[in-house]
């Protein structure tokens, strides 16, 4: 089966966890073979889920929060 990176990205929580058929599994390997940013996004995510995992607390920079929202803000409008 030839997939695509939304295929990948639809069970990319299955496939780090380990829960997806064999052949899916293989299926999503070739396809990060050749897919540059597919392979970003499944070792992100991995980092994410270390990073969540870890029991250790990150304090979040002062005013993070809301640079964050106009920032977000801004490409919203730019969308518009």
């Amino acid at each position: 089966m030839k997939i695509d990176c939304n295929h990948v990205w639809e069970h990319i929580s299955a496939y780090i966890d380990g829960e997806i058929d064999p052949q899916l599994r293989a299926d999503i390997d070739r396809h990060m073979e050749h897919c540059d940013i597919c392979s970003a996004v499944m070792d992100s995510t991995r980092n994410v889920v270390v990073l969540i995992g870890d029991g250790r607390v990150f304090e979040i920079p002062a005013g993070y929060s809301e640079r964050l929202h106009q920032r977000l803000d801004q490409e919203l409008a730019k969308t518009d």
